[in-house]
């Protein structure tokens, strides 16, 4: 793997981040403080697997597992380090979990029993991830909650009071 094609895009990320960042002070501490999972845990994931593709030559299925893990705990850790959105990003860790799941699914003998599980922690997350995320923009448009309340108050009071007039 040539240097620069690794490097390249580290760097640019740093410049971005740098420049986003402003006039804050930027030191060895700021690139372990907002860079760790890209330090220390991706490179887990990527190393599990580099060692299934090319050391044991696709016979060790199981170091995929971990290997999907952490490399996906990696990504969603980075992203919330970086816009801090840890209150978002937590049914990210359930993904994580069915992810390895499918690299065993996948590259292993595609036992179906293993769909099972994948898809319960798939659709969790994504709904965990729906929710959470519809209602953090919910709470930025609509500040006011006691007025809301009183609208749905009136609304679901309203709605109760013409479904009872209909089935007179």
């Amino acid at each position: 793997m040539n240097r620069s094609a690794f490097l390249g895009p580290i760097l640019i990320i740093l410049g971005i981040f740098m420049f986003l960042k402003g006039d804050s002070t930027f030191n060895t501490g700021t690139i372990f403080e907002y860079f760790w999972p890209t330090l220390f845990v991706i490179p887990v994931g990527v190393f599990f697997h580099w060692l299934y593709f090319f050391i044991l030559q696709r016979r060790g299925v199981g170091v995929l597992v971990p290997g999907g893990i952490m490399l996906t705990t990696g990504i969603i850790c980075q992203i919330s380090m970086l816009f801090d959105i840890w209150h978002l990003m937590w049914p990210g860790f359930m993904l994580a979990v069915a992810v390895g799941l499918f690299e065993l699914y996948w590259f292993g003998g595609r036992n179906k029993w293993l769909l099972i599980p994948i898809n319960i922690l798939t659709v969790m997350s994504l709904l965990f991830f729906a929710i959470f995320s519809i209602g953090s923009i919910f709470s930025k448009f609509f500040h006011n909650q006691p007025i809301i309340a009183i609208v749905l108050i009136i609304v679901g009071g309203l709605m109760m009071l013409t479904r009872n007039r209909k089935s007179m």
